[in-house]
């Protein structure tokens, strides 16, 4: 089998929660050696639920696979001074510490680069290193709110919605994944490391004006209003059936006109009120009722078999038990059980992105703390025995 594409990078991973761990394990999973720096006794994160039986932190198994893990406390003199000598071995660190807060912990990027003028620093935070709001703390609800997608996000006469999973988070740690490679790729023709500034502000406005919300409201005026689980401006929502529920996307005039001689209204497919998409959007509230009686009739295997053979796009609404045994899901590899001590198999997300030649695995579980002090700093750094015992006798490690 060909080596992962990563193979011979080396990051440290000293960043929490979702976002800077998950742009860190996506590395991981390509072949990168990522080495999880937390403070002695556990980073403030392993309390985050879902917890285990055990009381360990379900998300920290999910996110940190394939990772080694040593403990550091970097407010330490003799840990910053340990942590320099990491960054000389290394060629990126992530970090999500935040503005201001970093730089006395010797993070900041120009003491990285004293230290390695290659070193790439992946700096993940609420609002960026710039703006009035650099100094402000933010998780991804509040990333949410401020780019506007909770206001329309839910039902009419609702309150604003914020998205359940924490889509800001994740595609944080996804776009910083993409930086990284940028950074890296850059590196590889110069020899010069830099910044990747990563806000999770930043992508959650990325997202509403990729959707049109900001050109929506510049140019027509239209300050966009929640619609529940309808579309904007095309013909999908959701419709209940006898046993469950069935999300529908009827988008392009032929697809239309398939669907509606499915429902027994064939006519609609040369009705002038229904000529495209926009003109079904304008006009929802006279396809649903028909719609949701086609539905409410039959079971969600039957809708879903007619929808196929009509080449609709549709789904059945699963909750996780559906999720979790869905056959698409497990054909495709996205479901992995890992063992973890104490706990047993822990089903986490597989490689989302498939390579023909280099592809990407799950190898190992997400380390306990300070698992493995001995082989990093041992090994990498050549500190013996009775120089360890006396580093966590200090408490540095």
């Amino acid at each position: 089998m060909n080596s992962k594409v990563l193979t011979g990078i080396r990051v440290l991973d000293f960043a929490r929660y979702l976002a800077g761990p998950y742009c860190a394990m996506l590395l991981a999973d390509m072949g990168a050696e990522v080495i999880r720096v937390e403070e002695p006794g556990g980073s403030a994160d392993r309390t985050l639920g879902p917890l285990a039986p055990t009381g360990d932190s379900m998300s920290i198994m999910t996110v940190n696979r394939n990772k080694k893990g040593i403990t550091l406390d970097l407010t330490k003199e003799k840990g910053r001074e340990v942590m320099r000598e990491l960054v000389k071995r290394s060629d990126m660190v992530v970090e999500n510490y935040g503005t201001g807060t970093k730089e006395p912990l010797g993070l900041g990027y120009e003491s990285l680069k004293k230290v390695n003028p290659a070193i790439i620093l992946v700096s993940i935070s609420g609002f960026g290193g710039s703006g009035p709001y650099a100094k402000r703390l933010a998780f991804d609800p509040t990333a949410q709110a401020l780019s506007s997608s909770m206001s329309y996000t839910g039902f009419p006469g609702g309150p604003p919605t914020r998205g359940a999973a924490p889509y800001v988070d994740f595609s944080t740690g996804i776009y910083s994944a993409l930086g990284a490679m940028l950074a890296l790729y850059h590196r590889e023709k110069t020899g010069v490391g830099q910044v990747v500034d990563m806000a999770l502000l930043d992508t959650a406005v990325s997202f509403s004006a990729g959707y049109g919300v900001a050109a929506e409201y510049k140019i027509l005026g239209t300050v966009r209003q929640p619609l529940g689980n309808h579309s904007f401006y095309n013909y999908s929502d959701s419709y209940q059936t006898k046993d469950g529920w069935v999300m529908i996307s009827v988008i392009g005039h032929r697809l239309w006109k398939r669907f509606a001689r499915m429902i027994g209204k064939e006519e609609w497919g040369d009705d002038a009120r229904f000529k495209d998409d926009n003109s079904r959007f304008e006009h929802r509230d006279i396809i649903r009722p028909a719609v949701s009686q086609w539905m409410a009739t039959r079971t969600v295997a039957e809708v879903i078999k007619a929808l196929e053979e009509n080449r609709v796009p549709c789904a059945k609404v699963n909750n996780a038990a559906d999720m979790f045994v869905d056959p698409q899901i497990r054909a495709r590899g996205m479901i992995v059980d890992v063992d973890y001590p104490g706990v047993g198999p822990v089903p986490l997300g597989g490689v989302t992105i498939k390579l023909s030649e280099t592809p990407g695995s799950i190898e190992t579980r997400s380390p306990l703390v300070g698992e493995h002090n001995q082989e990093v700093y041992g090994g990498l750094l050549g500190y013996s025995p009775k120089e360890l015992a006396a580093l966590a006798e200090e408490g540095v490690i």
